[in-house]
């Protein structure tokens, strides 16, 4: 009974990261219902740890719960889709500063390979490769700053931004040049200047958010409409409602009175 406990909280803890992965990776679009059995399905695991994690995500507001009782990704405003950005460019600055001493050559020759490959999704236009590589070639970086608490707060911006990730390259005036950033970053920790590693990731934060903040609205509606899969919207409440916390229990885990604001490109 005991090994059955310890499994059963290895698979939640596995499907929450594996959930928070793909609200990081863009796999999840803004808008998005997610309903408890195609989750289940397109991880190839049960309904019920889909369920708990859900509502660990509802609990962390990575997730929200609409009047209708559905499990959203979020949508944001512009207001605050600016302010995630802003506190983006401070954050994941920081982590660049803190890693540029700590990268090896390795780790360099590394991210060198990420961006080329980077270059070749652009060349034939293949966003969701181009968005698992910037993920990669970012939190390679972040991770060697050697400072957790930072990094688990990068990661749950990037669950809030990376919904929206999938909309950069239908512009076309920043898809040719998506990955210009990137080489300009490398290029900073090579010569081991921290202070323009930090100025580089700020601008590629930049850049993205100036790309995606005039079709924020578009993009939220084409994620609902993309991802609604033959599912009516009395199937996804009925779903959700399964997940939803009771009412009582989301405000005992919600920080009192805290707004919520909501892994570049």
């Amino acid at each position: 009974m005991q090994q059955d406990k310890l499994e059963h909280l290895k698979l939640n803890d596995r499907t929450y990261a594996a959930l928070k992965g793909g609200l990081i990776s863009g796999a999840f679009q803004p808008g998005q219902v997610l309903v408890i059995r195609a989750v289940a399905q397109r991880y190839g695991i049960s309904p019920t740890p889909v369920r708990e994690a859900l509502q660990r995500l509802v609990a962390e507001r990575l997730l929200t719960i609409q009047p209708n009782r559905s499990i959203v990704v979020p949508a944001l405003s512009v207001e605050k889709f600016s302010e995630l950005y802003r506190i983006r460019c401070a954050l994941e600055g920081l982590a660049g500063e803190l890693a540029t001493d700590k990268l090896r050559a390795a780790d360099l020759t590394k991210l060198g390979k990420t961006v080329d490959a980077m270059e070749k999704t652009v060349t034939r236009r293949d966003s969701a490769t181009y968005r698992d590589l910037n993920e990669k070639f970012h939190f390679l970086i972040y991770a060697k700053a050697d400072s957790p608490r930072l990094l688990e707060m990068i990661e749950n911006l990037w669950c809030q931004a990376g919904p929206f990730l999938y909309g950069l390259f239908e512009d076309p005036d920043y898809g040719p040049h998506a990955n210009d950033h990137h080489r300009q970053i490398l290029d900073a920790l090579e010569r081991r200047d921290a202070q323009a590693v930090h100025d580089r990731l700020a601008e590629d934060i930049t850049a993205a958010a100036q790309s995606l903040t005039p079709r924020l609205k578009s993009l939220v509606v084409h994620g609902r409409e993309a991802v609604a899969a033959g599912e009516t919207v009395e199937e996804e409440a009925a779903e959700a409602a399964s997940v939803a916390p009771r009412q009582d229990t989301v405000r005992a885990e919600k920080p009192a009175a805290a707004s919520r604001p909501r892994r570049s490109r």
